[in-house]
């Protein structure tokens, strides 16, 4: 089976990723517009948008916020949820923006499946002299036991899709690129949260991870009914989210 998700796996289950994936706190973003004095006025890229979970978070904070996305389904998903953004077809290797273009680059939840030379020359070439790059990672700690049965349903749906994209995060691969190229060393905070989400909301996250997304519909489809019969509508789960923003310069 496939080790990562083919180019248009997020984009079959968008509306499941909007409804399961987390957002971004306001005290990380907070400290990083801060540390990098960002000023309200700023233009930002939201790079790899998916469904706008970070870009919601940007359009209160800059003047400016264009989101790219590749999938047209999850940029669908995007407009209708942060209308006020500039949304954009194109990727990390084809940013749609010109030279020098916006203060700031932001990528949450992305990096990892565009980390490399020719995606970070292009994030330099549309920032301005000493514009920054900001990473963002959700980083699942823990999940409630959702009992013996529901476990053993998810890890043989794992062990059916591969590993999914947080080996990527975790090994820490995607730094090479960034740190081999015009950017200063990156910086680094995190905070701990914990987050109550309904039984739906908790399925609709787990189709959203990328070794379940790219399965056949019949499959992800016969998963989350069993979740559903396994787990009442009624439970609530409690995730203990690991949040970590890693940001830098051009040199």
């Amino acid at each position: 089976m496939p080790r990562e998700a083919p180019p248009d796996a997020f984009g079959r289950t968008a509306r499941e990723y909007e409804l399961g994936r987390p957002g971004w706190p306001d005290e990380l973003l907070d400290r990083v517009v801060a540390e990098l004095g960002l000023a309200a006025d700023a233009a930002v890229l939201d790079l790899g948008a998916g469904t706008g979970k970070l870009t919601r978070a940007l359009v209160p904070r800059f003047a400016r916020v264009v989101a790219v996305e590749p999938d047209d389904a999850m940029r669908a998903v995007l407009e209708e949820v942060v209308p006020e953004a500039e949304a954009l077809a194109g990727r990390g290797e084809a940013i749609p923006l010109g030279d020098a273009e916006v203060d700031a680059v932001f990528t949450a939840e992305a990096f990892h499946w565009f980390a490399s030379e020719e995606s970070v020359a292009e994030i330099a070439r549309v920032l301005r002299p000493r514009g920054a790059l900001v990473i963002l990672w959700n980083i699942a700690l823990e999940f409630d036991d959702m009992g013996a049965e529901a476990e053993a349903v998810i890890e043989a749906a794992l062990e059916r899709g591969g590993v999914p994209g947080l080996g990527k995060v975790l090994s820490g691969v995607w730094r090479t690129p960034v740190e081999s190229g015009p950017f200063g060393a990156l910086q680094e905070a995190e905070v701990e949260r914990e987050l109550v989400n309904t039984r739906d909301e908790w399925i609709a996250n787990m189709l959203s991870v990328s070794s379940i997304t790219h399965q056949p519909d019949g499959d992800r489809a016969a998963f989350a009914a069993r979740l559903r019969e396994l787990v009442p509508p009624e439970r609530e789960v409690r995730r203990l989210f690991r949040t970590v923003a890693h940001w830098t310069r051009l040199a």
